[in-house]
């Protein structure tokens, strides 16, 4: 897919989220609010993706032994390979719809253990590698809606090296381009072209790897505005020129000198990219929490270290770009970072002892934190409310379209176990909210109106946004942005981004309607192609979002947004915000 191709469009109408059949409060205070979605789906969440149907695929992997939901029609899975049952009739994989807050079992064949994934062009989850008989298997989801029959198709060779604990970044013409793994010092793309059916050598997946602890898996990978990629691995950074495999830049080590990846498991976010349509676009990398040097190895020796508290934001599009560190209120390793819909960056799961690995975390983080990052430098952070789960090893936690946080997972051992351990293994979901879907805000959430479903949407194009709210609007304080959703794993979160269109001159169509214009990212530099998610956004210096469908309304409301979801600007999701959090997507 060229540059200049349509794109992929999500657009939303998603009620609140202040009651409804599927909400049940467990604690609930200024800040946040906690509910338990599903408390058994049958399996670990290890890895997440939202689909462009609204629901969501999760896995975790094959050799954990039987799970808890059986795979339907009385499947088998018969596989003389797998290390823990040789015939399975457990599932590995589930869908989750969001609107009907259902699970639905999925069979994969092959053992999808710490593999990666990103979504393509027409909506499809490309999914990579794994464990055994699985590290060179590419697997291909199909979305679909209605008839509920889609499942994991697979390609037993797809991959040309074994990856496992590799990264998957989409690139500006929709291909992925698939980094390292263990023991792997290289990379390769997917789909296999002609003139790309080979793996490339990468040597500073050499020059990042510690003895006997490695530290550089997982390496965080983004998409530079120069079409360079940002490849941390360790405690270090390079831009890299992919289509010519030239390192183009080497950034200074992270000054604490501390690992980051992998098991060491800190995590990053490209901050969110602004001034789109200016002559210099800036981006920032920040890096929060892992584990210091040593851990892991301490760890294993039953002497768990307190992890980092240290955050590193570097601007990585400077001629002379230096690392600013920054402390988080709390020490925290195996954290995910997620990009809020209003610009802020989640920071949320994790413990505050050990590193990555089978038992090897203590001492759970049960409080997200919100990190701002336009705020002046020392008053960034902010302590949100607690769950009450664990969230440890094989945690995961997705953006969901309606502005909520899909939290999972936690399983440290080597199987499923439920009794007599410290952390047993957790198959709830939870949802955690943000304050920008607290009810007084509930006037200043939006509804898009326009553009509707389906609309084809290319780069650099200028479009109107309609929208009703409510309340009062200040036009003054009103951006527009698109976030594109993630696949997750141990503590990164691929392909993540979001993006500030613009904002402002706010026309007034009639009662509660108004119209805001605003000009599509203008390569697929900035909005790689994939498919895209829109939200509507009214928030104090960003926005928030709404809520899922509500009352009898939901469930037709919901299978409309399922039906309608869509194609016109890969992977993002449009935001408006205002004064105060709140948010709404249109379907």
């Amino acid at each position: 897919m060229s540059p200049n191709s349509i794109l992929s469009f999500f657009l939303w109408h998603i009620a609140m989220l202040a009651g409804g059949p599927y909400r049940r409060t467990l604690t609930q205070a200024a800040g946040a609010q906690w509910a338990v979605l599903k408390p058994d789906i049958g399996i670990a969440a290890m890895h997440m993706q939202l689909l462009n149907n609204d629901r969501v695929v999760i896995f975790d992997r094959t050799d954990f032994g039987r799970s808890n939901i059986s795979l339907p029609n009385g499947k088998c899975r018969v596989d003389p390979n797998d290390t823990a049952l040789k015939t399975d009739c457990t599932a590995h994989s589930v869908e989750y719809d969001v609107a009907s807050n259902s699970i639905r079992p999925l069979m994969v064949l092959t053992d999808v253990w710490c593999s990666s994934g990103a979504l393509m062009p027409d909506g499809r989850l490309i999914q990579t590698g794994g464990f055994n008989d699985g590290d060179h298997v590419v697997r291909i989801y199909h979305p679909c809606n209605g008839n509920g029959n889609c499942d994991w198709e697979e390609i037993q060779s797809g991959l040309i090296q074994r990856r496992w604990y590799a990264t998957n970044q989409i690139l500006p013409d929709g291909r992925q381009i698939i980094i390292g793994g263990r023991r792997q010092f290289n990379y390769e793309f997917y789909p296999k072209t002609s003139s790309a059916k080979k793996a490339y050598n990468l040597p500073f997946l050499v020059q990042t790897s510690d003895p006997k602890v490695e530290n550089n898996l997982y390496p965080f990978v983004f998409l530079n505005v120069d079409g360079n990629l940002f490849i941390f691995a360790n405690n270090r950074a390079i831009l890299f020129d992919y289509i010519n495999d030239v390192v183009v830049k080497t950034y200074p080590q992270i000054p604490d000198s501390n690992p980051r990846c992998y098991p060491s498991t800190g995590s990053a976010v490209l901050l969110p990219l602004k001034d789109l349509q200016g002559p210099l676009i800036e981006a920032e990398v920040l890096v929060c929490g892992g584990a210091p040097k040593g851990a892991y190895t301490s760890a294993r020796s039953g002497n768990f270290l307190e992890a980092l508290k240290t955050c590193g934001r570097i601007k990585i599009t400077d001629p002379s770009p230096q690392w600013v560190m920054e402390s988080m209120p709390l020490p925290r390793v195996m954290g995910d970072m997620l990009l809020l819909p209003n610009g802020n960056v989640l920071i949320i799961n994790g413990g505050s002892a050990g590193t990555a690995g089978w038992e090897y975390g203590r001492n759970p983080v049960l409080n997200p934190v919100i990190y701002k990052p336009d705020n002046l430098i020392e008053s960034r952070f902010e302590t949100q409310n607690p769950s009450t789960i664990p969230r440890m090893y094989h945690s995961t936690a997705i953006l969901l379209r309606d502005g909520r946080i899909l939290v999972g997972g936690s399983n440290p051992h080597i199987y499923y176990n439920f009794t007599g351990v410290l952390f047993p293994t957790e198959l709830s979901l939870e949802s955690f909210s943000p304050s920008y879907l607290d009810s007084e805000f509930a006037d200043l959430r939006p509804k898009i109106v326009q553009p509707v479903s389906q609309t084809k949407l290319g780069y650099g194009q200028q479009i109107a946004v309609w929208f009703t709210v409510t309340g009062t609007v200040n036009g003054n304080m009103l951006s527009v942005t698109m976030v594109a959703p993630s696949f997750n794993t141990h503590s990164f979160s691929m392909n993540q981004r979001l993006l500030v269109l613009g904002g402002g001159n706010v026309t007034t169509l009639g009662e509660s309607t108004y119209e805001v214009r605003v000009i599509t990212p203008g390569s697929g530099n900035f909005a790689p192609s994939g498919s895209s998610d829109r939200a509507a956004t009214i928030g104090g210096g960003g926005g928030g979002e709404g809520g899922g469908c509500d009352d009898q309304r939901r469930r037709q409301d919901c299978d409309d947004r399922a039906e309608a979801t869509i194609s016109s600007f890969p992977h993002f999701s449009f935001s408006l915000s205002f004064s105060f959090s709140s948010i709404c997507f249109r379907p």
